[in-house]
């Protein structure tokens, strides 16, 4: 099975179009996206207007100019004061009321990749590496959160000031300030796209030898005794010292790279504002302009280039966000295989017993599980499938379960086929304890409550009971409220199998399910449980799937399953006496079974 990736190849050109499946996320916030648009606009008219009362505070303390009136020059700085103060006040609102925006949008994206996670079939989950998948949906959530705040605090700020400064250019002095304005900008903005996809390739590398790095020294320290074993620690160490070499290298090309970047920048921005200054200061000089008027220039012209020197870092990350975003909404876009089909209804509270009608399956096309499988679990009867691994034991479970969907022939519960009815309300009616038991890295009461949320602690503490895991909670000094650990890895298999057990009983199911329920138990703990899941089961429709045949010798029939097909069926007492496969692995086992 081929591995699920989301990434793009790396220096893949990212889909700007991605910007537009953000609208409806945000379109239920418009209004307070327009008031934070509002709050710019404010913050960018206080941030140009520091300039222009700048020009007439200098204009006013110019002899030559003044009219000598002490008040207008106090006035001035006093509106100096307030201009920059309602710059960073408008800022802040911005800030506060797009927060909401796009803390919301995050959760709302968040939360509908984790539901469609869950909505996507079991061959996606068996395929995907689950590391990469949790960074790319990491990336693409924090990708999300950089492209909405970006955009509203860096690109669309930069076209507001530019725009604002070239009309007061327009309206107030000669237009070839309007096209020195332009001219710089775009020269600006062209050469910091250039070199930031040119430097691209120098950041990735340089973060690559880092990764390497990091991972050469972790992986010989995790492998701490074999280091020991073998002598091997100058061998490590030369190791080590290569790779940071290596990353050394790169991070020098990265940081000269940089400083082209910067150095660049600065000669355009230096050029440009030289070339405004030497055209005002001619032009003061013949009386065209005044002081104040060279001031307000310079001040313009340095309030544009200060959010101009980050657009190389914005458009790198731009593309990178943009990039992992894609991946996300990729995500998003799988469908999943096992939908429920239109017209499918909740299966009937009465419904009950299973029907396998000439079931075949296959994973692969070139390699079938399951031949035209056929057989009946009647509603209150219990009924055991064994046969060698391989054999396709399992695979009937999760078909039941409708992980998957049947190449040929029908499966029903209560005469009702399970593409007729709904996912939830079949997997509502079935109660499954699993060979693999995986538990949530909480405590032990909440690990059996999961089975049903909504349980008392009396009835978790029945099912605990029933399950034979009663005289180990209470040996345990935290008792109930003891954690697990990540995956369960505080608890023995057999202690996992035992809370798997009482989860399943709590559900209270119709149909009971067990695959491989006993196979980490030890002989005396697996009979107790066998006896308390034999009074459990006794009223309720029993499908058992395992590899020791002593836990199934009560069933009611016993099918055994080779390479797919059904190949003897019937009870034990019938199978064990007559030569055939139950016939000698019951002898088999017996041979191998402590005395």
């Amino acid at each position: 099975m081929h591995e699920q990736t989301l990434s793009r190849p790396p220096g893949g050109e990212p889909d700007w179009g991605v910007l537009g499946r953000l609208l409806p996320y945000l379109w239920q916030f418009k209004g307070r996206i327009g008031l934070a648009l509002g709050a710019l606009i404010l913050a960018k008219l206080a941030n140009v207007g520091v300039p222009l009362a700048l020009k007439h505070i200098v204009d006013a303390l110019d002899p030559s100019v003044s009219s000598g009136l002490i008040a207008l020059p106090v006035a001035m700085v006093v509106a100096y004061g307030l201009l920059r103060f309602s710059s960073v006040a408008f800022g802040e609102l911005r800030d506060a009321v797009f927060g909401r925006v796009a803390e919301r949008t995050l959760s709302r994206l968040g939360l509908e990749v984790f539901q469609h996670l869950h909505r996507l079939q079991l061959e996606y989950h068996l395929g995907r590496r689950t590391g990469g998948l949790s960074r790319d949906l990491e990336r693409g959530i924090s990708g999300v959160s950089f492209l909405l705040r970006s955009l509203v605090f860096s690109v669309v700020p930069i076209l507001v000031e530019v725009t604002l400064v070239v009309v007061i250019f327009a309206l107030q002095f000669d237009w070839v300030f309007v096209w020195i304005t332009l001219l710089a900008v775009l020269v600006y903005i062209g050469f910091s796209v250039l070199v930031t996809n040119w430097r691209t390739g120098f950041v990735r590398d340089a973060n690559l030898k880092d990764s390497e790095a990091n991972t050469r020294a972790i992986d010989s320290l995790l492998n701490y005794e074999t280091v020991k074993y073998f002598n091997n620690e100058a061998h490590e160490a030369d190791l080590y010292a290569g790779s940071l070499r290596r990353r050394e290298d790169a991070k020098v090309k990265n940081h000269l790279s940089l400083a082209a970047l910067n150095a660049g920048q600065a000669l355009i921005v230096a050029a440009s504002i030289t070339w405004m200054m030497w055209l005002a200061a001619a032009q003061v000089e013949v009386g065209a302009m005044t002081l104040g008027d060279l001031a307000m220039i310079n001040g313009l012209m340095i309030q544009v280039f200060i959010p101009l020197n980050a657009l190389g870092f914005v458009y790198r990350e731009l593309k990178r966000a943009l990039t992992d975003v894609e991946a996300m909404f990729g995500v998003l876009g799988l469908e999943p295989k096992v939908k429920d089909t239109p017209g499918a209804r909740p299966l009937p509270a009465s419904a009950d017993g299973i029907r396998f009608d000439n079931v075949s399956f296959a994973y692969h096309p070139q390699r079938p599980i399951l031949r035209q499988v056929s057989f009946q679990v009647p509603a209150g009867k219990k009924v055991a499938i064994v046969g060698p691994s391989g054999a396709g034991k399992s695979t009937i479970a999760r078909l039941l379960f409708r992980f998957y969907e049947v190449d040929e022939g029908c499966i029903s519960i209560g005469g009702k086929a399970l593409t007729d009815i709904t996912q939830d309300s079949l997997r509502a009616c079935i109660g499954v304890v699993p060979q693999d038991t995986v538990l949530f890295n909480d405590t032990l009461r909440e690990n059996i409550r999961y089975g049903r949320p909504d349980a008392s602690d009396g009835d978790i503490e029945a099912a605990t009971e029933h399950a034979m895991l009663g005289d180990f909670i209470r040996q345990l000094p935290r008792g109930y409220d003891t954690l697990v650990g990540e995956r369960g890895l505080k608890v023995s298999g057999g202690e996992k199998q035992r809370i798997a057990i009482a989860r399943t009983l709590l559900k209270q199911p119709r149909i009971f399910l067990f695959d491989e329920a006993t196979s980490s138990l030890d002989s005396h703990t697996e009979q107790a449980i066998n006896r308390s899941l034999r009074t459990l089961a006794g009223t309720h429709t029993t499908l058992i799937i395992a590899h020791r045949l002593a836990t199934v010798v009560d069933c009611d029939e016993i099918l055994v399953l080779e390479a797919g097909q059904i190949v003897e069926r019937g009870r034990h007492q019938d199978l064990v006496q007559r030569p055939g496969p139950y016939q000698a692995m019951w002898q088999a086992q017996m041979r191998t079974t402590p005395g």
